[in-house]
């Protein structure tokens, strides 16, 4: 039964009653749109704010949800390869949602190839790794192992290092000069780097991960080489852009996120000796101030790492969904919690868990704010514009902060 068995008997009235209105207005959940999306404007601007009238609410779909939502068999590598088709199906998709959620969704403007800044190398390419689409038309896109044993890997390390040398001259691609000056005439400001697979999940993928992990015991100093790696890596990748863009050490924009499921896979003392010099590394040159976004997404149950997490102060974060709100909030007062709805209750559409974990979550939350009702993880596909709605509706019936 999930997160409705759990309810408090006066909190599944509330879920029975809610789905009993949905019934019976043709399964569309009751809710003011208008309204909500005012209201939200609102909260999601200050999920902490004292005087916002409602839980902010982040549980919005993606393009990986037109294929359900549509009846179509699913082609993510068709979506991303074929524009025309792809904007076709958001065109069809938005309309739908329009009248379902009150918003058109997905973007629906064709890229403009005059406005595209030339590829310039991504870390996976300093520590040559390559990123593989692999599954076919259903799959995604894969980075696969550069190193595979302890030798191997040091033989890596010295190409890296030596690579680190002059990074500029690897990363810009031969008509960078050229095409920087073109669209810097149009106006227009060349990309940052401010967000990155993270230290463990990176680091599983280039050496494997079961590799990384007995490499902690087998050969600590090696660890700490690829760690150190890293680091340099990533700093040095981030200040070359910044200058290409414009900004010095002191002008530069602030903030920067993680993607770090594999973080899971790590003991406490594996974290703090491989993970946590590189958050403090990388937080300390781009997000040392209390109000600079320090960002983990980490789908996976590493509710271990949280004690480690907050002597970073990660403050928005989207953790897995074991975990629970007020679990994070113990260890992170200051985090803006994305979560902690189960990815698959939402593509399921088990709408009763779905409307019972959001009271779960808001009556973890109500007290201290700072909730964005959300996946805990990845949207899928499956999950639906009603399910969508539902979930409005019960932020709007449900997640009043001025009740």
């Amino acid at each position: 039964m999930g997160a409705y068995a759990e309810l408090s008997p006066a909190d599944r009235a509330k879920v029975d009653g809610l789905l009993a209105d949905t019934r019976a207005a043709g399964g569309l959940a009751p809710v003011d749109l208008e309204a909500f999306w005012r209201d939200q404007k609102a909260a999601q601007a200050d999920p902490f704010g004292p005087d916002i009238p409602q839980c902010a609410f982040g549980a919005g779909l993606s393009h990986e949800c037109v294929f359900a939502e549509l009846g179509i068999p699913v082609d993510y590598r068709r979506f991303l390869d074929d524009e025309p088709w792809a904007l076709d199906l958001c065109r069809r998709y938005n309309d739908r949602a329009e009248e379902v959620v009150g918003r058109r969704i997905l973007n629906e403007t064709p890229r403009n190839p005059e406005r595209k800044w030339p590829a310039v190398k991504a870390l996976h390419d300093i520590f040559e790794a390559e990123n593989a689409w692999e599954g076919g038309a259903s799959g995604s896109w894969w980075l696969k192992a550069s190193a595979h044993t302890p030798a191997e890997l040091a033989a890596l390390l010295d190409r890296v290092e030596r690579r680190l040398e002059d990074l500029r001259s690897f990363l810009l691609p031969p008509n960078w000069e050229a095409e920087k000056a073109r669209l810097t005439g149009l106006g227009l400001r060349s990309p940052l780097y401010r967000g990155q697979r993270g230290p463990c999940t990176f680091a599983c993928s280039v050496f494997g991960p079961e590799n990384l992990l007995l490499l902690y015991y087998d050969d600590r100093d090696l660890m700490a080489r690829f760690r150190d790696a890293i680091i340099r890596a990533v700093l040095e990748r981030a200040r070359i852009l910044d200058e290409e863009a414009g900004f010095t050490p002191e002008t530069a924009p602030r903030g920067w996120s993680w993607m770090d499921d594999n973080s899971c896979l790590f003991t406490p003392e594996m974290y703090d000796f491989f993970a946590m010099p590189i958050h403090r590394a990388v937080f300390g040159r781009y997000a040392a101030g209390p109000d600079d976004r320090r960002f983990q997404h980490s789908d996976s149950a590493m509710g271990h790492l949280l004690p480690l997490m907050a002597e970073v102060d990660f403050n928005r974060v989207n953790l897995g969904p074991t975990l629970r709100v007020d679990e994070i909030r113990r260890h992170l007062p200051r985090a803006v919690i994305h979560g902690q709805l189960a990815p698959f209750t939402y593509s399921r559409n088990e709408e009763a868990n779905m409307v019972a974990e959001f009271l779960r979550d808001f009556g973890q939350a109500r007290a201290n704010r700072g909730l964005v009702f959300a996946t805990a993880g990845s949207v899928n596909n499956g999950s639906r514009l009603t399910g969508m709605r539902l979930l409005m509706a019960a932020v709007q019936r449900h997640g009043r902060y001025d009740d």
